[in-house]
């Protein structure tokens, strides 16, 4: 079997961004060279998340709006007695998740018509990482 680890890095320019990676994890399955197998895409953090969806900004603005609604941002959190103030980021991400994992078949992922790979960042303005890792024959 063959494994194949790569890492993305991102710095958003906002607070909560969703970016779409679909591009990126192909290129990393592409040199994997695996053709048959898995690839788990996962957040390295508690305040980021990863989610497969579609590419429509409609849907995308009723993303954040749901999930703001669901944890909205509030002074009251008792994560924020620790000096913090990212309660809601952290309540986003366990909505959201923190990692997929896709299907390669014949050396591609193996996405329904419509699905696409998204990065959702809770917590953003600063340096944040993403495993890929691809695993198969």
């Amino acid at each position: 079997m063959k494994v194949h680890t790569e890492y993305l890095k991102f710095h958003t320019k906002k607070h909560r961004e969703y970016l779409h990676i679909t591009p990126q994890v192909e290129a990393i399955v592409r040199k994997s060279g695996v053709r048959e197998g898995m690839v788990l895409v996962s957040a390295m953090h508690i305040t980021a998340g990863v989610y497969v969806n579609d590419n429509e900004s409609g849907l995308i603005e009723d993303i954040d709006q749901w999930l703001e609604t669901l944890a909205p941002f509030r002074q009251e959190y008792h994560h924020h007695d620790t000096g913090e103030d990212n309660g809601d980021s952290h309540l986003k991400a366990l909505l959201i998740h923190h990692e997929v994992i896709v299907p390669i078949t014949a050396g591609k992922l193996d996405l329904g018509t419509w699905q696409r790979i998204f990065y959702a960042e809770f917590d953003g303005q600063r340096d944040k990482r993403l495993i890929v890792k691809v695993m198969g024959e």
